[in-house]
């Protein structure tokens, strides 16, 4: 095992892949990695992390990212997508779409009834944009986040329920 201070093998590729891609995404270091992994309604991994990885949280996440708190101060149950990251030499293969269906299935079996993320503005980002609209994301809102010129478009969609309502 190694030292607390130094990531295992998983969180060191998470944290690689997300550091190629931090102007989609943000930065992150190990110890809010881990605070992130420990908190988490979901993660979803491909390749342990190498090729792709997805991590969610519910509305009893303690979290300051400001896209998280406006998903929270309008909902009062809802699965939030922090991040998604599929390596470029991984895209095309369906592992997005693998991981967000893993995401709503398990939302589902917990009776959520919303999944939200954000998606950047400035600096754009289309090919995000075309994926969660054929995934039937709509835009719920807009913000520029503060200290920073980075804008985003809010966005959101139903989850259908797993088996019979109550």
């Amino acid at each position: 095992m190694p030292p607390s201070n130094e990531p295992s093998a998983d969180e060191a590729a998470i944290l690689a892949l997300n550091g190629a891609h931090v102007a989609e995404t943000s930065a992150l270091e190990v110890t809010e990695l881990r605070a992130l992994l420990a908190q988490a309604f979901h993660v979803g991994t491909s390749d342990h992390g190498r090729a792709a990885f997805l991590i969610a949280l519910d509305q009893d996440a303690i979290y300051s990212s400001p896209n998280f708190k406006w998903f929270k101060s309008r909902h009062e149950r809802f699965v939030y997508i922090d991040r998604i990251i599929v390596a470029p030499s991984q895209r095309g293969r369906g592992l997005a779409r693998a991981l967000y269906e893993e995401l709503i299935a398990a939302a589902a079996q917990a009776r959520h009834v919303l999944i939200g993320c954000e998606v950047n503005l400035e600096p754009p980002n289309p090919a995000s944009d075309a994926f969660h609209a054929a995934l039937g994301f709509a835009e719920v809102g807009r913000a520029i986040l503060p200290g920073s010129a980075k804008r985003v478009r809010y966005l959101s969609r139903e989850i259908p329920l797993a088996g019979p309502r109550e």
